[in-house]
């Protein structure tokens, strides 16, 4: 009962990490290598605006979600429309153009935050009480950022399949080269599918600095779990992300409880490895 409950507490931020990258990979064809680092931006602006301006992170992250859509915004604007454009009628260009690019902002980023907020690591006390889960005690803000995932996932599906605008992003997903004939602007769509991304991002950055420690080092890492669940889940399948998400979150802490902490890597990595030479399409994929 403890791997389970706590499992599927760490799975929802691993799923609520994947949202965002699951949508710009999806919709907009960029493989974002600096999502980790827009992730801890989003972590370090919540610090920031509870230890300084005193807002509690709750409200911080109201807050933050908006200023992620934007920054997505600016970002797909004047760094990714540039590179949309050259890889016109070029198949696979664009992805090789948007990792090259998205590479070197991983270092700009990571470099602005060093500099502002130094190597060390950065942790807030907000909520840790222990709170009682079927016998197991778990963290109140832990258990709030599952219930922040759960509201963005179920919240995405139903805005992806019951809106005018969800069909519309999802055209643009799926046929982005038939797409104009029914009067759809894909540039559009897609700098709005970046820009979702980008704030899902944010939120889950917030998320996180509720109760995990954290540096400006960490983005990689955030990016590597958030790749594998959205390659495992299937490229652009939001509830296959969700699903994803949560099995890794289990595989993790069943590892870590009952062999140890130091494998949870490796277990993960090898999950990985089986289903990209098994299922390269993902467990929740369609088959081409």
């Amino acid at each position: 009962m403890t791997t389970l409950v706590l499992g599927l507490v760490l799975g929802g931020t691993y799923a609520l990490l994947a949202l965002g990258l699951t949508l710009q990979y999806g919709i907009a064809r960029i493989m974002n290598l600096a999502y980790g680092e827009v992730t801890l931006l989003a972590a370090f602006g919540l610090v920031f605006l509870f230890q300084t301006a005193g807002l509690p992170p709750l409200l911080a992250i109201v807050m933050i979600a908006p200023a992620g859509y934007l920054t997505g915004w600016i970002l797909y604007t004047m760094m990714m429309r540039p590179l949309v454009r050259r890889a016109a009628g070029k198949p696979g260009k664009l992805e090789v153009d948007s990792i090259l690019a998205t590479f070197g902002l991983l270092f700009v980023l990571q470099g602005i935050m060093l500099v502002l907020f130094g190597a060390n690591f950065t942790s807030i006390s907000y909520l840790d009480q222990g709170v009682n889960v079927l016998g197991v005690s778990v963290a109140l803000n832990r258990l709030i950022a599952f219930g922040i995932c759960l509201f963005a996932g179920l919240g995405l599906i139903v805005l992806l399949n019951w809106s005018r605008w969800g069909l519309i992003l999802r055209a643009v997903a799926l046929t982005p080269g038939s797409a104009p004939l029914v009067g759809i602007d894909v540039n559009k769509v897609s700098r709005q599918g970046f820009a979702l991304g980008t704030a899902l991002a944010s939120v889950g950055g917030a998320s996180i600095a509720m109760y995990q420690t954290f540096s400006a080092n960490d983005g990689v890492v955030f990016t590597m779990k958030a790749l594998i669940i959205v390659i495992m889940g299937g490229v652009g399948n939001v509830a296959g992300a969700l699903a994803a998400g949560f099995a890794l979150g289990l595989v993790e802490t069943f590892v870590a409880t009952t062999f140890d902490p130091g494998l949870t890597l490796a277990a993960t990595f090898t999950i990985f490895l089986v289903v990209l030479i098994w299922r390269p399409q993902g467990l929740f994929g369609r088959r081409s």
